[in-house]
């Protein structure tokens, strides 16, 4: 918004909530990179759009975040009806078997692959490869999906046959908790093993991609390596707000 300044007589630019939320987070991103020495070009973020209206995504993809993550098949296909041109979709939920139909063509990226009987779906019904994450469970917590970091090298290399799965890297989620340190284990376990992984040289799965931190923990995430983060309520807000 541009309003004129009558004491200073200069033009001022209001941001508005949104914007404010994307510069802040944009601020963070970037001192995350300097403290680690990372290239801010080096992570991506994802808005996650699933708890706001089809009128606030498309906000925030004018406000040129392009990459937008929904977690349920009819959530995104409202948005995809509502949003035909412009985003690039990330499919951040668990999806069941029957549901992979729906979605597998319509979305960039997976980032929940953790089944082969997921693998097997994708395979009958994609007619092009799906760049996927491979969900993993580093934490241990019962409440969290994924594969246990041991399983995860069997899993992938499993999959070397299915010509419709392209394995760019490993995605978790971290504790919901205050320990900081306990936070970074987390994704420092998930780096490690993505580096173990890629050093296989697997033509299918490249593996070079980590898809971890959220909302409350993705500078910290970003200072372990996180090409990819998933900020919901931060980025987007909350309907409630009404503050757009």
């Amino acid at each position: 918004m541009i309003q004129w300044n009558k004491v200073s007589r200069k033009v001022v630019i209001e941001m508005t909530p949104l914007q404010q939320r994307i510069e802040t987070i944009e601020d963070t991103i970037c001192q995350a990179c300097e403290r680690v020495g990372r290239d801010r070009q080096e992570v991506t973020v994802i808005a996650v759009t699933k708890q706001v209206s089809t009128e606030r995504t498309q906000q925030v993809l004018e406000s040129d975040i392009v990459h937008l993550g929904e977690n349920r098949p009819e959530g995104l296909l409202a948005k995809q009806q509502a949003i035909p041109q412009g985003a690039v979709w990330h499919f951040i939920g668990n999806v069941q078997s029957r549901k992979v139909k729906e979605i597998i063509e319509r979305v960039d990226y997976l980032h929940s692959l953790d089944r082969i009987s997921i693998a097997n779906e994708i395979q009958k019904r994609s007619a092009e490869p799906v760049d996927c994450f491979v969900q993993v469970n580093v934490s241990g917590e019962d409440s969290k999906s994924g594969l246990k970091p041991s399983e995860t090298e069997g899993f992938i290399e499993a999959l070397k046959d299915y010509d419709k799965i392209r394995v760019i890297g490993l995605m978790t989620m971290a504790p919901l908790t205050e320990d900081r340190e306990e936070i970074r284990n987390v994704f420092k376990s998930l780096r490690e093993l993505r580096d173990d992984l890629a050093s296989k040289n697997m033509k299918h799965a490249p593996v070079t991609k980590l898809s971890m931190g959220m909302s409350n923990d993705y500078s910290i995430a970003i200072e372990e390596g996180a090409t990819h983060v998933r900020i919901g309520t931060a980025l987007v807000g909350s309907e409630s707000e009404g503050d757009e």
